[in-house]
């Protein structure tokens, strides 16, 4: 690791804060490092955020998040002029794509909490991009009928609105805790000693890095779109965020 210090990670204090000044900290072939960021990292398959940044002299499109050396890089394209390392710039990312993949990973949350509620189903990977998200459970069968059902239980539970809390605990002590064991918190990096835990109050509780909607109703109504056998007792289900707000309820949202 070069000499910059840790990155300040906006994204995981508040998801819904689009735009933060920073002072560029090392500039490499692949990317811009910044001394705080408000572009949220690809990792724990949600997709990293793109966006533009903004000096006195110029911009340049950063075009995917990615962690390198445990610190947001921000990707920029082959050609792309760079700001010098110290040059104060002003990050904003593409907020649309943002919302709508927070929308996506608060569903997929859901979907896990109401599986292991209704099934007894445990998680054993899940991927996303912005609206459409995939989700794999320890059942050991799966079948359009049962989708279609997930489905309707699923959009029964996001109109109650269940808050979205984050909360931070010791990796000891959530090691111990059984609804973080069933979600494989012992997959997370050993170097990580704090883990920053979603918890959807009554529905769902998972040790998780993402950004989420503020209560699951901003989610809106999802749908199964597909139902998959990956191999004995791993079984796959897709889904798709039906409901996009328009930027006005989005703008409102966000003031």
């Amino acid at each position: 690791m070069s000499g910059s210090g840790p990155t300040e990670e906006l994204a995981g204090q508040d998801a819904y804060l689009a735009t933060a000044e920073a002072n560029v900290t090392e500039v490499t072939d692949g990317g811009i490092y910044l001394d705080r960021t408000v572009f949220y990292a690809r990792g724990g398959g949600q997709p990293g955020d793109v966006g533009i940044l903004k000096w006195d002299s110029g911009q340049v499109e950063i075009v995917d998040t990615i962690r390198r050396e445990r610190r947001p890089l921000h990707v920029v394209a082959d050609d792309a002029v760079l700001p010098d390392p110290g040059t104060p710039v002003e990050g904003t990312i593409d907020w649309d794509r943002r919302y709508l993949t927070m929308k996506t990973h608060t569903a997929l949350h859901a979907l896990s909490g109401v599986i292991f509620r209704d099934f007894g189903a445990k998680v054993t990977g899940g991927n996303m991009k912005p609206g459409e998200a995939r989700m794999d459970f320890e059942l050991d069968a799966m079948s359009v009928e049962l989708g279609l059902e997930v489905e309707r239980r699923l959009n029964e539970e996001l109109v109650k609105g269940y808050p979205t809390e984050v909360l931070y605990m010791a990796r000891e002590e959530a090691l111990r805790d059984p609804d973080l064991i069933r979600t494989k918190v012992n997959l997370i990096p050993d170097w990580v000693q704090e883990i920053r835990v979603v918890d959807i109050v009554g529905l769902d509780r998972q040790a998780d890095g993402g950004t989420h909607v503020a209560s699951t109703l901003e989610v809106g109504r999802i749908r199964v779109i597909k139902t998959e056998s990956k191999g004995k007792a791993n079984k796959r289900m897709r889904i798709r965020v039906l409901d996009v707000d328009t930027q006005e309820q989005i703008e409102s949202r966000r003031s």
